[in-house]
């Protein structure tokens, strides 16, 4: 079993995580697909609480990307109520632990009672200050960026902006991530060694720890041990 990292320097600010592999531990298990997303459910309990107690400040979960909308419906609305669900019930242990909802994405494709669940829970717990959750809904990094370059576009279009003034900050303060340091550690599940299209600007220098196992099997210390990776390795950003 990995330590929990102990020197603060070697703690990532910011983990980012692909959850991936609940329709895989699902079919292994002989269970409908979503049986897979409500076990990974409390793989997000856990690894909210090991973040916590590790010192994380921020937590990214890519929990439906602008593709999975491409899913057959059962699925997709079954996922929505779900996430739902999931919003009313933690809300109260959000509070007591000191957790801030945020959501990144294109918030306004979510059916419109989730959106307000999810718009109650992120004012309700606006004032907590020990972990920012941030769960990327609906969410596209290659829409991010687009979103963000039109938006720049239309401001140099009304001469608020002066071309030459653009540069890498100008672009990251248009993204949904504005205000939110860019990860130093991206975790994926299941083995996949792919980012599926997260985050792709703001994980340019972040540490990358890829697990076979499957998110619903991904717990506090599988989060310890991705921890204890971040903490071994040099960080140059490009440097000697």
């Amino acid at each position: 079993m990995a330590k929990p990292v102990s020197d603060s320097e070697k703690t990532p600010q910011h983990v980012a995580i692909i959850m991936d592999g609940n329709g895989r531990w699902a079919k292994q298990h002989k269970l409908p697909r979503l049986s897979g997303h409500e076990a990974g459910r409390k793989s997000v309990k856990k690894v909210v609480q090991a973040a916590i107690a590790h010192g994380v400040r921020y937590l990214t979960l890519y929990a439906f990307s602008v593709e999975n909308w491409q899913r057959p419906r059962e699925e997709v609305q079954g996922l929505m109520g779900l996430l739902r669900l999931v919003l009313r019930e933690e809300l109260a242990e959000m509070g007591r632990e000191g957790v801030r909802l945020r959501a990144i994405g294109r918030l306004h494709d979510l059916p419109e009672a989730v959106r307000e669940e999810l718009e109650s829970a992120i004012e309700k717990t606006r004032a907590n200050t020990k972990l920012d959750l941030i769960l990327a809904l609906s969410y596209g990094s290659r829409v991010e960026i687009t979103e963000a370059v039109k938006a720049i576009a239309q401001h140099v279009k009304t001469g608020q902006l002066d071309p030459e003034s653009i540069d890498e900050k100008t672009l990251t303060d248009h993204l949904y991530t504005r205000g939110i340091p860019d990860p130093d550690l991206l975790i994926r599940t299941s083995g996949e060694m792919r980012v599926s299209n997260f985050m792709l600007w703001q994980i340019s220098y972040a540490e990358i720890h890829v697990t076979p196992v499957l998110w619903p099997d991904f717990g506090k210390e599988q989060f310890a041990e991705a921890l204890a990776d971040y903490a071994r390795r040099e960080r140059r950003f490009g440097g000697v």
